[in-house]
């Protein structure tokens, strides 16, 4: 290592072993290094290599280096199969709380890593509260990365302070969360029913250990624009007292065809050109694109409602199947796939989700509400069916549906942490009657237009003195005056 590597600002990027929180973190890392700071991400031996190809397709296409730190992960001392290593494995075998012990273990070859390096600032995943005191031991700065939106971390520590879901007598009847800039409504059905409980069960002692390490944290990185969350980034920051910067959409950094045709940490399932090729042959804004997250487990019953609802609509569809427990040909309805021959293109794995939502041909996107999927359906336009199971996904519908009015939702009412249980099936009328409400008629032109002018706002945000370009460059120029301060 030359001089001038020795003497930047050395940021660590700690992402929690889950495919939708290292994509991200991966992008943010090379935010950081196009700024002239050096970055090293701490991965594990399974995830190594696909970590690995990504920089070398980010390096092809101009970005600078960036370094890995690898850490021996403990599957064998959990309980853990061999290789067992990111949580959409663990889900694979239901040892998701062997897993979460295996995590904490890396406490200790973290403390030796920042021992040994001392670097300006260490960036780590909510998941890894942990991390917080292990910085602070070698006076380190840990920067939070949530992954999701401005809105559910105001709303989500609201519900946490003022607990309004004790004021209703049953689990259908909604309750305003106080204080929030916009009246916003929820049932206690939409949350945990570990959350809800009063004594401190261990889902919410880890919810508590996850905002004790954010208070006393640097700060925290936020993966939106202030344009997009105007009034939910000045509530974090001015109400709640969090320090933050918004930095996003930071998909937006990939910008070749490449980039966001091969972007993540996997090989697409099916080839690119052939997914673009049936595309082309469709009109603009014609199709759906339905995409459940990476980790979404559907069981026949529902997979059942999904296809009846998708051919009575009667729209183009492309719907990426995942499922790690059973065939997807088993979940499937029999004859759907030869009766849905051309109008539906069915995706099993994993795909270049980034490119194909930017083709025209795309006019809506039904989703999860993960973060990443909202964050991509907002930077290339497209209003949103919603069908949120679980987390924070009933706040961040409440921002899509709600505050910004470019999605409608499905009717999901339950929080599930294994979604689309066979007890709260969402039926197919309703799947038909949001997919045509999005896709059909003047108000979803009206919603639409909404999009596309979020699009356009994205893209300004990530550009040359837009505002999450500038949020970059005042936090890189603060860790870099400390980092003098402390030399």
């Amino acid at each position: 290592m030359d001089d001038d590597e020795l003497q930047k600002l050395h940021v660590v990027f700690f992402p929690f072993m889950a495919y939708g929180h290292m994509i991200p973190t991966l992008d943010i890392a090379r935010l950081f290094a196009a700024r002239g700071v050096k970055t090293t991400i701490i991965t594990t031996p399974v995830s190594l290599p696909i970590v690995t190809q990504a920089i070398e397709k980010a390096i092809k296409h101009g970005s600078p280096a960036i370094y890995t730190e690898i850490f021996s992960f403990p599957s064998a001392e959990n309980g853990l199969p061999d290789g067992c290593e990111t949580v959409n494995q663990a889900i694979k075998y239901y040892m998701i709380p062997k897993f979460m012990q295996a995590v904490e273990m890396l406490n200790t070859p973290l403390e030796q890593y920042l021992e040994k390096t001392r670097p300006h600032c260490l960036v780590s995943d909510m998941f890894l509260p942990w991390t917080t005191d292990c910085a602070a031991k070698f006076n380190v700065p840990r920067l939070v990365f949530h992954g999701t939106s401005y809105f559910a971390l105001c709303a989500e520590e609201i519900v946490r302070v003022y607990k309004p879901y004790k004021n209703v007598s049953n689990d259908e009847e909604t309750f305003i969360l106080p204080s929030l800039p916009h009246e916003v409504k929820m049932t206690k059905s939409q949350f945990s029913e570990d959350f809800m409980k009063e004594e401190l069960n261990e889902s919410k002692k880890e919810f508590e250990l996850i905002k004790e390490s954010e208070i006393k944290s640097y700060g925290v990185i936020v993966n939106s624009f202030y344009e997009l969350e105007r009034d939910y980034a000045d509530f974090f920051s001015k109400e709640l007292g969090r320090r933050a910067w918004h930095i996003g959409p930071v998909s937006l950094c990939n910008r070749s065809i490449e980039d966001k045709a091969k972007r993540g940490i996997l090989e697409a399932s099916k080839d690119e050109h052939e997914c673009l090729k049936w595309l082309n042959s469709k009109k603009t804004n014609s199709v759906i694109y339905i995409c459940f997250g990476s980790m979404a487990q559907i069981n026949a019953s529902q997979m059942l409602e999904i296809a009846m609802g998708l051919e009575a609509s009667q729209h183009d569809f492309i719907w990426v199947v995942k499922n790690d427990r059973q065939s997807e040909e088993e979940l499937l309805p029999q004859g759907f796939e030869q009766r849905m021959e051309g109008k539906g293109l069915i995706i099993r794995g994993w795909v270049p989700q980034l490119l194909l939502l930017e083709h025209e041909a795309i006019g809506a996107l039904l989703t999860h509400c993960g973060w990443n999927s909202i964050l991509e359906g907002i930077s290339t336009g497209l209003p949103m069916v919603t069908w949120p199971a679980c987390t924070e996904q009933f706040y961040n519908e409440k921002l899509v549906t709600e505050i910004l009015k470019i999605g409608v939702p499905v009717g999901a009412k339950k929080w599930n942490v294994v979604p689309y249980n066979v007890d709260y099936l969402v039926r197919r009328n309703a799947i038909e009657k949001a997919i045509r409400e999005v896709m059909e008629g003047d108000e979803a032109q009206e919603r639409r237009n909404r999009a596309m002018k979020l699009k356009e706002m994205a893209l300004k945000a990530v550009e040359v003195d837009g505002s999450s370009y500038n949020d970059l460059g005042v936090l890189i120029n603060e860790l870099r005056h400390n980092k003098l301060k402390v030399v």
